[in-house]
């Protein structure tokens, strides 16, 4: 393996804290109009005030941070301008990093000394305090419903809000934060139970789902004990009141995405399942500690939830161990065996173990790691996605909640050709779609290594790949006189290793063509998922 040059990417502490107009190359067209914002962490390292370090271990745990690119077309065949601004979203959590030299409450892979009291650790967890400075930063919603009561603040109200009212990050916790989506200052803070009195579970899905056609959102609620409890949940985005669709006891699990179809939500309780009921949390304090070791022989669990009728949890589906972090995407066919019943066909990119969560620590990322580290070798190839697909056969019948039956896998793509942080055309949301797009790892650095068109037809990919230089996930940004799902571009920001600086990538999605980019002045910190809202197209993100 070749390590690229790209410690700039997770050791940064560039950002701009008012727009800079960049250097723009090539041509992007007109209907790519509009605003991108990512995040992610924004370095990891801060100096305290005694003098010594304090270091997170574990990329998901560096301090949070909102980039934003607007990108502005005066007229279609004209030049386009664009402008990039940044901000950590963190101020007084990191200002007590430096004061007490370490984090607090649940992080994801963060050590706790063990002489702390617990009771001290359960109201961390359960009990989290209301302050602005709360690490969540892993995916953004535009104009996310409910959100206008979250926290506090005015609306910006200029030209380049871009029908953007608001802007919210969330992580795998009930925990939202709003975020100035001007200038990017965190507006405050709200939890689940805000939304419905029976969301008091302390764990969620970092990826809502979104309904393309009502704008409804979807999540689940976990809340730990003997007997675990998933709530199943939808906000409306006529009325921004929060509903509960199934209420079902699983086994706890750390579970970063859900599927959504025309008439069901699907929640897969894949194999990262909590030790000792979930109170493993409690004592750790971290999410990585508390996941019991990966187990083949163990099944994944399936629930079937009903979103139009009423009905509640109507199948529950079984299949062989694995684990993931994002779902594609899902849809309804009519049944293999009977046309007048439903199947559901789900995509994923899947792992083959837990072992990818371990390969996120910053000592296994950095491109000055050890080259004895295990996760040079055989853990490394572990750690790759394949693309898989499911079938749940007949949904239309419930299912007794002591009899699973099988979920069917239709494929499992080569390590090769398949991809992570994968995104779809948005116009095919619970729909049939036939390309993924999403970031490949070829082992030719110690992170990723190019952008990928899947084809879930053949199976085939094809790349988009410049040597030293690390791409993030793209976005997909439709054209709308397109007429086949690959016409539109990605938009995707990529550092180059070897200038230490980043650029706003935009390719042609249909051959992975570079058109044009955006130049900024520094090394935008590598980041993981991000949302967009077009001045043509209507919002692309949080899916």
């Amino acid at each position: 393996m070749v390590a690229w040059p790209n410690d700039s990417g997770f050791d940064t502490a560039y950002q701009e804290l008012e727009p800079v107009k960049l250097d723009v190359k090539g041509d992007i067209p007109h209907y790519a109009a509009g605003v991108l914002y990512r995040t992610g962490p924004l370095g990891y390292k801060a100096k305290t005030k005694t003098g010594k370090e304090f270091a997170a271990a574990h990329w998901f745990d560096g301090f949070s941070c909102v980039h934003r690119f607007q990108i502005d077309v005066p007229e279609r065949g004209k030049p386009a301008q664009v402008s990039y601004r940044s901000r950590r979203t963190v101020d007084e959590y990191l200002e007590r990093v430096r004061e007490t030299g370490k984090g607090e409450g649940l992080t994801f892979a963060s050590k706790r000394d063990p002489c702390e009291s617990f009771f001290k650790k359960v109201m961390a967890v359960f009990v989290p305090p209301r302050r602005d400075n709360k690490n969540v930063g892993v995916t953004l919603s535009i104009n996310m419903p409910g959100g206008d009561h979250v926290g506090q603040g005015k609306l910006s109200a200029n030209g380049h809000t871009n029908g953007i009212r608001t802007l919210h990050a969330k992580t795998d916790h009930h925990m939202t934060k709003k975020i100035d989506p001007e200038t990017l200052e965190p507006q405050g803070t709200t939890i689940q139970q805000d939304f419905h009195p029976e969301l008091k579970g302390s764990l969620s899905a970092a990826h809502t789902k979104s309904d393309p056609r009502t704008g409804d959102i979807f999540n689940y609620n976990l809340d730990c004990a003997r007997q675990s409890t998933y709530r199943v949940f939808r906000t409306s985005a006529s009325t921004g009141k929060t509903d509960i669709l199934a209420t079902f006891h699983g086994e706890p699990a750390y579970i970063h995405s859900l599927f959504l179809t025309e008439n069901y939500v699907v929640l897969c309780v894949w194999n990262s399942h909590y030790t000792s009921y979930g109170a493993s949390l409690l004592y750790h304090q971290n999410v990585v500690q508390a996941i019991a070791p990966f187990d083949p022989k163990d099944k994944a669990m399936w629930y079937v939830i009903d979103r139009t009728n009423k009905r509640g949890l109507v199948a529950i589906y079984e299949s062989t161990a694995f684990f993931s972090f994002h779902s594609v995407n899902a849809w309804e066919e009519p049944s293999s065996t009977d046309p007048s019943r439903t199947d559901i066909i789900t995509e994923l990119s899947l792992f083959e173990n837990t072992d990818v969560i371990h390969r996120f620590y910053y000592d296994n990322l950095l491109s000055s790691l050890n080259p004895k580290s295990k996760y040079v070798g055989k853990k490394r190839l572990s750690s790759l996605p394949m693309q898989a697909q499911f079938r749940l056969p007949d949904v239309s019948t419930r299912t007794p909640a002591s009899k699973p039956r099988n979920a069917e896998r239709l494929f499992l793509a080569d390590k090769t050709v398949s991809l992570e942080l994968p995104t779809i055309n948005p116009l095919y949301l619970t729909n049939r779609h036939r390309y993924t797009y999403g970031c490949a790892d070829r082992l030719k650095s110690s992170f990723m290594d190019g952008i990928a068109k899947f084809d879930n037809t053949t199976q085939t990919s094809i790349i988009w790949e410049q040597e030293g230089h690390t791409p993030g996930e793209p976005i997909f940004v439709a054209d709308p006189e397109g007429k086949d799902e690959d016409e539109g571009v990605l938009l995707a920001v990529v550092l180059d290793g070897y200038m230490e600086r980043s650029y706003l990538l935009v390719l042609r999605a249909k051959d992975l063509v570079e058109l044009g980019r955006a130049e900024v002045p520094g090394p935008v910190a590598f980041g993981f998922h991000g949302a967009f809202k077009g001045e043509v197209m209507q919002y692309s993100g949080d899916i």
